[in-house]
């Protein structure tokens, strides 16, 4: 973390660059801010976050600024829509996650890049540092890898019988793959044996889940992202015919029906990252604006879904939770 006085030291370096907004705007028309929606239950607040933030600063959509949102595409044609996006020359793009951000950091050197949600920055190649990013590249990490650690603690603790943990993750994600690595290490300590599965869709979690389940003492852990996300409702569906205690990484899995969640506030990250759109359309590199941690996670459990699974949640766990459903 860095001080005020230092982040503002950061912010007032290049304050007397040409702002692109500026320059858009003398070209005959607005700065264009492209902002990638996400493919799940937190997408309107998420919009909603960022678009309040922003118009606070003065910035009001089809006035001074346009704001295009772009529906969530497939991991294999990221690096295509990502050059594309790059060609029509917004002013800045707001990401989503490590492997879209990954896709624009290939496509563009020059163009700046805004991301969220983009876990261990640093571990994941977006950016050389996270007190001075360089480049086109800053934004908002939702986790660092060591985070992968934490999560089976918490499974461990709320079913101490836990054995064997099955892990799904995307094939190629190289962010998983980071949290996989502290998974395996925390595992040791332990005595849980990680199983990952690397699933593109539901038919493939299905077969994973009912392979696993067919032994005792084991949980499951969807890592942030994909394929969790996209196929949320099956994977919980699937958690409960098999009675399989699960931790998600995303709170809305605990809405839907979720045993426990341990994530960060997604909403908070965008409302944060409208500032640093607004420094950058004002003139500020990108790659001088620190790369921010979330300030809380919050751990969220819901005792409907303990109890249909005959669990008993630990006094000392639920005391710590920041959220029960009862």
């Amino acid at each position: 973390m860095i001080s005020r006085r230092e982040f503002i030291t950061l912010l007032g370096g290049a304050a007397a660059a040409w702002p692109l907004a500026a320059r858009a705007q003398q070209a005959g028309r607005l700065p264009r801010v492209v902002f990638w929606k996400v493919s799940s239950g937190e997408t309107l607040a998420n919009i909603a976050a960022f678009r309040t933030a922003f118009e606070k600063l003065g910035w009001a959509d089809g006035r001074n600024v346009s704001i295009d949102y772009r529906d969530p595409i497939p991991a294999e044609r990221q690096r295509e829509v990502a050059a594309e996006v790059i060609r029509s020359a917004p002013a800045v793009v707001l990401t989503n996650g490590t492997p879209l951000s990954s896709a624009f950091r290939l496509a563009t050197t020059s163009i700046p890049i805004v991301f969220v949600n983009a876990s261990d920055p640093v571990g994941s190649g977006l950016v050389d540092s996270m007190m001075r990013p360089g480049g086109n590249l800053t934004g908002f990490a939702n986790y660092l890898f060591s985070f992968g650690g934490k999560w089976l603690e918490v499974l461990k603790e709320a079913v101490p019988a836990t054995r064997r943990v099955l892990v799904l993750l995307a094939p190629g994600n190289r962010a998983q793959q980071g949290f996989l690595r502290e998974i395996e290490t925390a595992g040791r300590t332990l005595g849980i044996k990680d199983v990952p599965a690397a699933a593109r869709d539901a038919a493939e979690i299905e077969r994973a889940v009912e392979t696993f389940a067919r032994e005792p003492n084991g949980a499951l852990l969807a890592l942030p992202g994909n394929p969790g996300v996209s196929n949320s409702e099956r994977i919980i569906d699937l958690a409960a015919q098999h009675r399989l205690p699960a931790l998600y990484t995303h709170r809305f899995f605990v809405d839907r029906g979720g045993l426990m969640t341990y994530d960060t506030d997604s909403s908070d990250l965008y409302r944060r990252a409208a500032f640093y759109v607004d420094r950058i359309l004002k003139g500020v590199e990108p790659g001088q604006l620190p790369i921010q941690l979330p300030t809380k996670y919050d751990l969220v459990v819901n005792l409907k879904v303990a109890k249909t699974l005959d669990l008993t949640i630990p006094l000392p766990l639920l005391a710590s939770a920041d959220e029960v459903i009862e």
